[in-house]
């Protein structure tokens, strides 16, 4: 049977995961059904990526695989208009924050296919990190089809669903700190001099190009790291300074407070 995917939700996350899938070639656009209340999205869906679109959240329901692109506090009022007509064979991807697997088998209150995903924002731009979890129905050739989708958006991994509020600090979240970190970096560089722009570019790249380092080389960062700190240069320094105030304990501590935050809100 030829597979068909629907996705309720047309937002940035929504639209960046049907990008992902057109423009990998994973799904041609004719089988992919995208239903929002928005205009504007459906519009701009139809436009970019030429998949059907709808207002009617059933009709995307139908298809053999179904993303939940919507809000969590939206997830519970969605499922119940749409689930006598999901089938108990389509695979459903939920990725809204919090709602457990458990919970969103109970909203559809029948034995059902469910992959939970933790994606992150670098997916509008194709490097995104996503983890997925999924239930005790879902096939491991299924499992491998949805980790094929949120490949096409940068990265996933597959684990275990109490992984999840670690995944939310170390991926979903940490985008944030990374931003700061950049803003940090070049606020040093307008300080020693840089125009503003120029300091974004060199410090925005300077932690793109490390992170492939990373991902691309296989050596520990610490390994990178000591590469790059000649013996009584600037870079090893620089990194006394970093130590001395604190900075990897810092990130553990952060790191270590967003699980836990994440944790209590997924415990109510």
């Amino acid at each position: 049977m030829k597979k068909t995917i629907g996705a309720i939700g047309g937002g940035n996350m929504g639209s960046a995961i049907i990008g992902g899938i057109i423009n990998k070639g994973i799904f041609s656009c004719e089988v992919v059904t995208v239903s929002d209340l928005s205009e504007d999205n459906l519009k701009r869906l139809k436009d970019e990526y030429s998949v059907n679109v709808t207002k009617d959240n059933k009709q995307a329901a139908k298809s053999s695989i179904l993303l939940l692109c919507v809000k969590p506090n939206m997830i519970a009022d969605v499922i119940d208009e749409i689930k006598d007509v999901v089938n108990e064979n389509t695979i459903i991807v939920s990725i809204a924050a919090g709602k457990t697997i458990g919970e969103i088998e109970r909203l559809f209150g029948k034995k059902i296919k469910l992959v939970r995903v933790m994606p992150n924002t670098p997916a509008l731009v194709g490097e995104g990190m996503a983890g997925l979890a999924p239930n005790e129905n879902v096939t491991d050739d299924e499992a491998k089809i949805i980790k094929n989708i949120f490949d096409s958006l940068g990265k996933a991994e597959i684990i275990s669903e109490k992984m999840m509020d670690v995944v939310t600090s170390v991926s979903g979240s940490s985008p944030a700190f990374v931003y700061m970190f950049i803003e940090a970096m070049a606020d040093g560089a307008v300080l020693g001099g840089m125009p503003r722009a120029q300091a974004y570019k060199f410090a925005a790249q300077a932690v793109l190009g490390s992170a492939k380092m990373v991902l691309e080389t296989g050596k520990h960062p610490g390994e990178l790291k000591d590469m790059v700190c000649s013996p009584a240069g600037t870079t090893i320094e620089a990194v006394a300074t970093l130590e001395k105030n604190g900075f990897r304990s810092a990130v553990i501590d952060a790191i270590d407070s967003c699980t836990e935050k994440s944790r209590k809100m997924t415990m109510g």
